[in-house]
């Protein structure tokens, strides 16, 4: 921009966005999916509870103004489907916990011989319900804490990260990831139009009138995506030597075989003096095997996410509250995993909900911020 005549130095009026340094997509992601580790490690419902509540406050707080930083609410009604689905099933197939405390008493269906153990109909018991509200919440509880993952890094993000020999494989499981978030917003923009043209958008008649749009556009949406990927020359691999390729598929096949011999054996107790060295040893090897493989795939990065303070900050805050439920849960089981018979009202363990209140840590360390704005030259 030109200096004006009379000397005085103006801002430009053509700034541009600079990307303020922000949280690697991967860190969200550990974090998002540690906290889930941590809610399987609990049925309290008041454990549970005070996860969501963390996991909402730090998307409300971090997220992005992006088409999946929306699509947490569509997670939100998925877990809150879940809860219904498990109570009534629950209510019509039973329960195999035994209660006393009967709520209504349903007719029930005779069944065949050959079904036995199965039953619908006949008692509802407070002690089911209250077991199968435990049991849906821990995995409404797994599914927001995807949606949080989903809302906070775009999975496309994680694209930039992956070693080379994962590449193809990343594109498709991303862009596969990512239907869903543009789903969601061509549905929203489609009922929004038809309600301002006064047509209904709800029910089965407003369903069948957005869904053949969302669908197509879906679908436009794919072939442009497969045309754009094929002219900048995806898939496209260098030439490897057949030795090299062997080599890469033996390591990377035995680490992962070594991974799962080393998890089973951790997880047995006649493994345990086994498992862990050979869990070493098996992503040594998976490690090894996706270096070499990554050399037959070149590829340039356009801003690469940096793993700074702040990732290793929010990655760190949520392996901490899985590593401590999964101790507590060990230690105090009884604390975690509430009985329901005799039906009590659960306490809240002060020191495992201590460790949740661990997740709130993005919220100060990577609070979402505008972008910082910079101008083409400095004024003089």
């Amino acid at each position: 921009m030109r200096k004006p005549a009379d000397g005085t130095g103006t801002a430009p009026s053509g700034p541009r966005a600079r990307r303020a340094p922000g949280v690697h997509a991967g860190a969200w992601w550990v974090w998002a999916l540690a906290l889930g580790t941590a809610a399987t490690r609990t049925t309290n419902p008041l454990l549970l509870g005070l996860l969501l509540a963390v996991s909402g406050y730090v998307v409300v707080t971090c997220r992005p103004d992006t088409p999946s930083a929306r699509s947490y609410s569509a997670f939100l009604r998925l877990a809150l489907a879940v809860l219904v689905l498990r109570l009534g099933f629950a209510v019509l197939l039973g329960s195999p916990v035994p209660g006393t405390h009967v709520l209504l008493t349903l007719p029930e269906v005779p069944l065949p011989h050959w079904a036995q153990g199965i039953r619908l109909g006949g008692r509802v018991t407070a002690e089911a319900l209250v077991f199968a509200l435990y049991d849906a919440l821990k995995l409404a509880a797994l599914l927001i804490c995807v949606g949080a993952a989903n809302a906070l890094a775009a999975p496309a993000r994680l694209l930039k990260s992956l070693p080379g020999a994962l590449y193809e494989m990343g594109v498709a499981v991303v862009v596969a990831l990512t239907f869903a978030p543009h789903l969601v917003a061509d549905a929203r923009r489609l009922r929004a139009a038809r309600r301002l043209r006064g047509r209904p958008d709800r029910g089965v008649r407003g369903l069948l009138h957005v869904g053949l749009p969302v669908l197509e556009g879906a679908l436009e949406r794919s072939v442009a995506l497969a045309a754009a990927m094929d002219a900048r020359g995806y898939g496209r691999t260098a030439e490897v030597a057949p030795a090299v390729r062997r080599t890469t598929a033996a390591l990377t096949l035995g680490g992962l075989l070594g991974v799962c011999a080393g998890t089973y054996g951790l997880l047995t107790a006649e493994g345990g003096t086994y498992g862990l060295p050979v869990l070493a040893a098996g992503l040594a090897a998976a490690l090894a095997g996706l270096w070499l493989g990554g050399r037959r795939t070149p590829r340039t990065r356009y801003r690469p996410d940096t793993w700074g303070p702040r990732s290793w900050l929010v990655a760190g805050s949520g392996v901490a509250v899985a590593a401590l439920l999964s101790l507590a849960a060990a230690r105090d089981p009884q604390a975690l995993h509430p009985g329901v018979v005799p039906l009590v009202a659960p306490a809240l363990p002060l020191w495992p909900a201590a460790a949740v209140l661990l997740g709130l840590v993005p919220a100060v360390a990577a609070p979402a911020h505008p972008p910082v704005r910079t101008p083409l030259r400095e004024p003089s």
